[in-house]
């Protein structure tokens, strides 16, 4: 076994020789692999003591909010992703979770009901703000009660048909949709289920799940935005009357501003930073972060402005407290949950970020499909619908995969919350990816409909969702600090196999406990490294083909799959080796790191939608988007090589990850036009791709006109082609002289004002701003 590991071992040895600029290096490490490899006494004290003590220098020193942080949530794929051998059963063995029969009437019913009665424009341009018959609605029907438990006088649905719905919702009004998916994502509700005391949970929940209480919940300020673990608003411990007696509370001071609901809500959830400088409740002053549940209505809240984001007119605003003094028994959970809001917000902000902006990406793409592919069937240049133009085709078929992409995505990570999951890692790929997508999709679609999309008025479909893109590429972690600092940052950390309990060896007080522990992680970790060097450079030369993968009509991908995930531990330790903690700092280097690991999950989530539908007419979608995201991939590890400090270092592990060169293409444009026609006419492929968002059958409704007008400008497409070829140059002298039937003149007159219909645009007065309220 040890001759198997000497080529990759001299390998490394080289690397790590050209990164230090050092032969002596490389003898160390070929002297380190050697000893642990035939695990011979000497290696403790000639090389482990100072490998020890190289390691603590070179890591850097977490921070108490940086650790809640990483031991926050779970790990699930992201681990198979970084081992470098992905087992696929894991994956495709999950557990499939269908909508139950209630949940599905919930869709059916109350769902569509809502979005029957929504209309964005006068929402967004004239009340801004929902109707009041609609507050009502959304109340009634416990739109705010989805994730509490029947118990509470909740719905107690899966985080599955939490997505439907907020998929649903979203592509008929934005605004609708974050007003219903706020108070069931990072709020009060979410933090009561897993961390409130019992009286909590038996006084709030039935109230938030019956809309008699509007919840908001505070974090970001002025101050404290991205870096969020700052808080500058302050809680002091102390005694005070309350209500008629003395008690032991908490006075605070603050300022927050972007928070959803915060306008109209009745309870406020606030994290602020707890001091106990009087020692009223034990030895320690600094407390730490802390979360509180407080009545808006209590003295010194000031509360009630808005912002107004991007002109929607979703309720946003900031709120301040000036000397406001709550009970202990107001911090949620209890005095025992004091100082620990950080990791509580953590795994909250994990699970809502894998439910809400991942369906609100969805139902935007499909939204965009829907319509740009009807509207590319029906509007015409050159005697020509406009989807039959090439580039028009490389737009639309590019739209198609990456929608195909993202609810695979939306699904996965839906469903592994289901089984009990709080994805961290994931759940950051998730929101990143599937907003910049949509970002992508929704900017295809304008280019598709042209002028059209950048008239406002009520045909416009799409410029609500296009005004809205900055919202979701803000909220919920900040995308650009979403990839350059938490995909890869934590993800590095969390889901390596040996780098968290290594680090963790750095706090063991008892030295030879702690080298010891580092002796039998260190050894575990050069074999994984060698192991996974050897595989990715045999990987490399055959494309994945010699790996172990699913038989399937996909499995060249689950192949490559394996090559670019042994890539990518390679590329990892390689990485942390040569710059060490500096590579936390090396932001543009992680980020490309990070962008490797996300790529792989959103193919594996496609491998996995794709095996799991079971849809052949489905296959192009999929190889598309395998084919795109492993082309990703393999461009970010190009880049991260390119952009090495030691380019000696870069050149080699290039040979050794693509020891052929690269040999991965996107996709081409045979494939990109077949998705692109799949969705120039009706069929199963097309309504599968769009399924679960508001399609209306109401033709005085925008999208039941478009619909219409596509179906019947299809169904007349060859009469319009055998009226070209005749010499009449009116369809009513072409009925004349039987060149039609009268069946096919009445469809064909339908299809043509269907079709003017569809390519009118709005127009207003000269007095713009009020004939358009």
């Amino acid at each position: 076994m040890a001759r198997l590991w000497i080529l990759p071992t001299l390998f490394l040895a080289a690397i790590l020789s050209a990164a230090t600029g050092s032969w002596l290096t490389a003898l160390v490490f070929i002297i380190s692999c050697l000893a642990i490899l035939l695990a011979t006494d000497v290696r403790k004290s000639l090389l482990i003591k100072p490998l020890f003590s190289a390691f603590s220098r070179a890591m850097p020193t977490l921070s108490a909010t940086e650790r809640e942080a990483l031991e926050s949530g779970t790990v699930w794929w992201d681990g198979q992703l970084f081992s470098g051998k992905p087992d696929w059963e894991l994956l495709l063995s999950s557990a499939r979770h269908n909508l139950t029969a209630e949940e599905q009437a919930f869709l059916d019913g109350p769902t569509e009901r809502l979005c029957e009665q929504l209309n964005d424009w006068q929402i967004t341009h004239k009340k801004r703000d929902l109707p009041e018959h609609i507050w009502a609605f959304i109340k009634q029907q416990r739109f705010f009660g989805l994730i509490i438990p029947k118990k509470y006088g909740g719905l107690g649905f899966s985080p599955l048909a939490h997505s439907q719905m907020v998929m649903k919702v979203a592509s008929r009004s934005l605004t609708t949709a974050v007003t219903v998916m706020v108070p069931n994502s990072l709020g009060p509700a979410e933090l009561l289920l897993h961390y409130g005391t019992e009286q909590q949970k038996d006084y709030y929940l039935p109230r938030l799940a019956s809309g008699e209480e509007i919840p908001c919940f505070a974090l970001t300020g002025p101050e404290a935005g991205s870096d969020a673990s700052n808080l500058p608003d302050k809680g002091i411990v102390c005694r005070q009357l309350f209500e008629g007696k003395e008690i032991t509370g908490i006075v605070i001071n603050w300022e927050k501003r972007y928070i959803t609901l915060g306008p109209v809500a009745t309870l406020l959830g606030l994290a602020f930073h707890l001091y106990d400088p009087d020692h009223l409740l034990g030895d320690k002053e600094d407390i730490g972060i802390t979360l509180a549940l407080i009545p808006t209505d209590t003295k010194g809240i000031n509360i009630g402005r808005r912002h107004w984001p991007m002109g929607m007119a979703f309720q946003n605003g900031p709120n301040w407290g000036k000397d406001v003094f709550i009970p202990m028994d107001w911090v949620i959970g209890g005095e025992q949950r004091i100082g620990q809001g950080w990791r509580m917000l953590m795994e909250s902000l994990a699970a809502g970020r894998s439910i809400s902006l991942p369906a609100l990406s969805a139902g935007a793409a499909k939204l965009a499909v829907q319509t740009s592919s009807a509207y590319a069937r029906i509007r015409q240049q050159f005697h020509l619908p406009i989807g039959r133009f090439e580039g028009i085709a490389d737009v639309l078929g590019r739209m198609v995969g990456l929608t195909y992409m993202i609810d695979a995505v939306r699904i996965t990570t839906a469903q592994a919350v289901t089984d009990g999951e709080r994805p961290a890692v994931l759940s950051a790929i998730a929101k990143y990816h599937l907003t910049e997508t949509m970002r992508h999709i929704i900017n295809d679609a304008m280019d598709i409909h042209g002028g059209k999309g950048i008239c406002l008025g009520p045909r416009n479909v799409l410029a609500h969702a296009y005004q809205a893109i900055p919202i979701s590429i803000t909220v919920e972690g900040a995308n650009i600090l979403t990839r350059n600092l938490i995909i890869f940052g934590q993800g590095s950390i969390r889901a390596h196999p040996y780098i968290l309990q290594e680090m963790a060896t750095l706090e063991i007080t008892d030295p030879s406990q702690a080298i010891a522990q580092f002796d039998s992680l260190l050894t575990d970790h050069i074999k994984h490294t060698v192991a996974t060097a050897s595989r990715s450079l045999i990987l490399g030369f055959s494309k994945g083909r010699l790996s172990t993968a699913p038989d399937s009509s996909l499995r060249r991908y689950y192949q490559q799959l394996n090559h670019l995930s042994a890539a990518l531990a390679v590329a990892t330790d390689i990485s942390l080796a040569l710059l060490g903690g500096s590579l936390k700092r090396r932001e543009s280097l992680s980020a490309r790191l990070g962008d490797v690991l996300s790529q792989l999950y959103l193919a594996s989530s496609t491998l996995r939608q794709y095996e799991f539908n079971d849809q052949q007419d489905d296959l192009i979608l999929a190889q598309w988007a395998c084919e795109h995201a492993i082309y990703q991939a393999q461009q970010a590890l190009l880049d991260l090589m390119d952009n090495l400090p030691n380019r000696l270092v870069s050149w080699l592990l290039k040979q050794f990850i693509f020891p052929l060169g690269p040999r991965y293409k996107k996709p081409d444009d045979k494939l990109t036009h077949a998705l692109a026609e799949l969705v120039l006419q009706p069929n199963p492929g097309r309504d599968r791709l769009t399924s679960g968002i508001y399609k209306p059958d109401d033709t005085q409704h925008v999208l039941g006109q478009l619909e219409q007008a596509f179906t019947l400008c299809v169904a007349a497409e060859p009469i319009e082609k055998k009226l070209k070829k005749s010499a009449y140059d009116s369809v009513e002298h072409a009925l004349e002289n039987k060149v039609i039937t009268n069946d096919e003149y009445q469809l064909v007159t339908h299809a043509r004002t269907a079709r003017r219909q569809i390519i009118d645009v709005d127009h207003f007065t000269s007095q713009l701003e009020e004939d358009a309220s």
